[in-house]
């Protein structure tokens, strides 16, 4: 990705890290509190435990504070930030002999063939009314919020997305849980923007198949 295409720091960025220069303890808590369980997650992706991807982390914040002073604003401060961190990850894991970069992770799921929707959700080609048809078709669930919204749902996503491969477990993490744009992914995690969607595209798609089966699906009639 060129220079000029990447997201250069917003007014908010320049704020923040006039801040962390001045030794801003809260706008460094702050920080830690709105990027630390993504970090974690990315380092998981690069190294082999939960406890070597903590103390990734907690290098990716020593060289945050070490380091803010020589932040220029290129790009956002969380994508400096995680590119920190995977400098770190991967360091780590070439010493345990497993270092694999996370754009060829990446590029090897979303090149893999297999289909973003279950071919059993589909009729099949020699049905006699809807050949080729959706036999479970997406739905809109007219149910009550609060179920949407209740603690058993949100265990049901989270369950699903833990078990999704790495690389699309942390595409959608940054998009749909974080907030990222589709630039600030493929920056960090230097993906093409097509793997990036494709990846994203499949894990909504699983994500949405578990939130399926928890909640109810329509059948079409035969």
């Amino acid at each position: 990705m060129s220079t000029a295409s990447q997201p250069l720091a917003s007014g908010d960025d320049r704020a923040l890290v006039e801040a962390l220069r001045a030794g801003d303890e809260h706008a460094f808590v702050g920080l830690i509190r709105a990027h630390h369980s993504a970090l974690l997650r990315t380092a998981m992706t690069f190294v082999s435990t939960r406890a070597v991807a903590e103390e990734v982390v907690q290098e990716t914040w020593l060289g945050v504070v070490k380091g803010i002073d020589r932040f220029e604003g290129r790009s956002s401060l969380k994508t400096w930030i995680f590119k920190i961190a995977s400098n770190i990850a991967r360091t780590r894991a070439t010493r345990e002999g497993r270092c694999r970069p996370f754009s060829s992770l990446a590029a090897a799921e979303a090149e893999r063939s297999e289909p973003s929707v279950d071919p059993d959700r589909f009729l099949p080609a020699d049905h006699p009314r809807f050949p080729g048809h959706w036999a479970r078709a997406p739905v809109a669930w007219q149910i009550p919020e609060e179920r949407l919204l209740s603690g058993e749902t949100r265990d049901v996503i989270r369950d699903a997305v833990e078990r999704l491969p790495a690389a699309q477990r942390l595409v959608i993490t940054l998009r749909d849980i974080e907030g990222w744009s589709a630039d600030e992914a493929c920056q960090a995690l230097e993906l093409t923007d097509g793997n990036q969607r494709v990846l994203l595209h499949r894990a909504r798609s699983t994500v949405r198949a578990a939130l399926e089966r928890h909640l109810g699906s329509v059948e079409l009639p035969a």
